[in-house]
């Protein structure tokens, strides 16, 4: 009873006076997520695209702006939300505090707690860009930004986070030889020295849709499908990858590691395959959208790790909600959505859309699957106890 009392007492004084283990914000409290674009002048609306998360169960959510019509009609949905301060304000923020304080008042503070806002992205893809000034603001507006919301006291139920590319990695095959680039570096590790105090994850987007449209000669489809195949191995490691996503998951933590932040998470904010494209984006099919968003979401429902960090729980922002038809680029860029623009399905994984489609799929909802296997059983011992009737009557 003593050792009890002991213990107890012990840990009522960790969590009150012991800094680094006071509670810290965590924006991402499931493993499946989405990201809502709003690049589109025929998407539905805020208060219908609730209905449709509602209906998909998908509760983690990131938004690339803090637009007030989706902050009032997320309110008291219990839906938690991410909130993007967009690049074009990061050097804004990054000199002067008080517009940073301005901002999060305005766009965060006034819509707590009835808006679960949960998080706030500062910026997105900074680093590893063309525009050097904007990178060298990154680490100024996420310090103001954060700052602000110790301010207002709201800093251990809002994180702060910032969104990575891949163009910030040098040699990430195999993932054990991946490092961060020497343009990149510099910049990089006094940003991930604040993440790591404040308990911020490294975010990262990755697409191994991009990865095979760059490279279709080197790489297996589906092996960036998570479909069967041969996968790879790293010699370094000893381990074997059966999937694209998990290689470049493992090559982020092995940046990490070698940069001095081998305990920092990872989590990746943006994935997804394109379901249309231009002519050398062949891979670019509803087809191939569905199975990768399919596999992906079992894969996510496994709430398993990488070969290389197992124990970490993989978590997903999916890219995208609805295909957005004012995105500049390719024609890809416009077509990343599990939802068509007027709300159907894109390409059936399980998901039902505010209106019947005439999407048609061999992908089955989890609950379809299990029904389907199910009514196999059933049938099974039908026509079994079927056959011994018969017999039984002959007799």
């Amino acid at each position: 009873m003593r050792i009890f009392q002991f213990w107890f007492i012990f840990l009522l004084f960790v969590f009150f006076f012991c800094p680094n283990a006071q509670r810290m914000a965590r924006a991402f409290t499931g493993t499946y997520g989405i990201n809502y674009g709003r690049i589109a002048d025929n998407i539905p609306s805020p208060d219908e695209v609730v209905t449709l998360l509602r209906a998909a169960k998908i509760k983690n959510v990131r938004i690339y702006n803090a637009e007030q019509s989706v902050l009032k009609a997320f309110k008291g949905t219990g839906l938690e939300l991410v909130v993007g301060l967009p690049n074009e304000f990061v050097k804004e923020m990054s000199a002067n505090a008080d517009h940073a304080l301005t901002w999060v008042k305005d766009n965060v503070m006034a819509f707590l707690p009835d808006t679960n806002i949960v998080g706030i992205a500062v910026g997105n893809e900074v680093l590893g860009g063309s525009d050097y000034d904007l990178a060298v603001a990154l680490l100024g507006a996420v310090k103001n930004i954060h700052n602000a919301t110790k301010k207002l006291g709201i800093d251990d139920s809002v994180q702060i986070t910032t969104a990575h590319s891949q163009a910030v990695f040098a040699n990430s095959f195999p993932p054990s030889s991946c490092i961060f680039k020497d343009g990149v570096a510099q910049l990089m590790k006094p940003l991930l020295e604040f993440f790591s105090q404040i308990g911020s994850p490294f975010c990262l987007n990755a697409y191994p849709f991009l990865a095979y449209t760059y490279n279709p000669d080197k790489i297996d489809i589906n092996y960036a499908l998570f479909q069967k195949n041969e996968g790879i191995d790293d010699e370094k490691t000893d381990l074997h990858y059966d999937n694209l996503l998990d290689a470049q998951i493992d090559a982020a933590y092995v940046a990490l590691e070698n940069a001095g932040f081998k305990n920092m998470e990872v989590i990746i904010t943006e994935t997804g395959w394109a379901s249309h494209g231009d002519q050398n984006e062949p891979a670019a099919t509803p087809k191939n959208a569905g199975m990768y968003n399919y596999n992906l979401r079992k894969r996510l429902a496994q709430r398993k790790g990488t070969p290389l960090r197992p124990k970490r729980k993989l978590k997903a922002y999916i890219f995208a909600l609805f295909n957005e038809n004012s995105k500049p680029g390719a024609l890809s860029e416009k077509n990343y959505g599990l939802f068509k623009a007027d709300g159907s399905i894109s390409y059936d994984i399980g998901f039902q859309g505010l209106k019947s489609s005439s999407a048609s799929s061999s992908f089955l909802s989890f609950k379809e699957f299990r029904a389907q296997m199910l009514l196999g059983s059933h049938l099974s011992v039908f026509a079994v106890s079927a056959s011994v009737l018969l017999l039984l009557l002959r007799l």
